[in-house]
């Protein structure tokens, strides 16, 4: 299949084909997890947040609430660590609470492998090299979620992303599918060492330490 009918045309198609087949298989597990949530944490189940796509451009993402509405005095949300709940903590162990997302992939908004959508506020702080990623759609799962996950520091994780915009294929996709289930099933890196997901990005430009991750890749 050659990567650039892949890239045009087959990865959409991919898209629906396996998103519309995982809602379906998952649909009594997103129910379930939509009761749980709504017994422990109360409305609204669905976590909606501004996320940027394709080129840069907004789009909404889905994913099933893992935290509480927990402000200071001055009305400001509290931490993430102090707001995730325990039953959040597991739902992201598990990645449930990204299942909502296959509606974004269905929608177009997202596809199924790709670098993860960030918040809109970080655009101004990529470098032209960091701002690659956003020249193919935003994934559910891709190489950083699947080569450290949130143990990666941001500069790692854009430098996989920026080579995963380079080297699109089917076969790359597959793999990548493939081992997010392991990923999954292991249940690492879920969180950074003393967040309860990942500092906020600041800007940075350091291209380092993945070498190894990248020659693995083109095995």
């Amino acid at each position: 299949m050659g990567n650039g009918w892949y890239r045009s045309f087959g990865k959409r198609v991919v898209d629906i084909v396996l998103a519309t087949l995982a809602l379906v298989i998952l649909s009594p597990v997103a129910f379930a997890v939509a009761l749980v949530v709504y017994c422990t944490m109360g409305s609204p189940v669905i976590f909606r947040q501004e996320r940027a796509g394709l080129h840069g451009k907004p789009f909404v993402m889905y994913k099933f609430r893992t935290m509480l509405d927990l402000r200071d005095e001055k009305g400001n949300l509290l931490p993430d660590e102090e707001r995730l709940t325990r039953v959040g903590r597991f739902l992201r162990c598990l990645s449930l609470d990204e299942i909502p997302e296959l509606w974004n992939v269905l929608k177009g908004d997202m596809s199924l492998v790709g670098p993860r959508p960030l918040l809109v506020e970080y655009l101004p702080l990529y470098t032209p090299e960091q701002a690659r990623r956003h020249e193919v759609k935003p994934g559910v799962t891709g190489l950083a979620a699947v080569y450290g996950r949130n143990l990666l520091d941001w500069e790692e994780k854009f430098r996989l992303d920026v080579w995963y915009v380079d080297n699109v294929s089917f076969l790359l996709d597959m793999k990548i599918l493939f081992l997010t289930v392991l990923a999954v099933l292991k249940r690492e890196g879920v969180s950074h060492p003393g967040f309860a997901t990942m500092p906020k990005f600041q800007g940075g430009k350091a291209w380092e330490s993945t070498s190894s991750v990248l020659e693995d890749m083109q095995r």
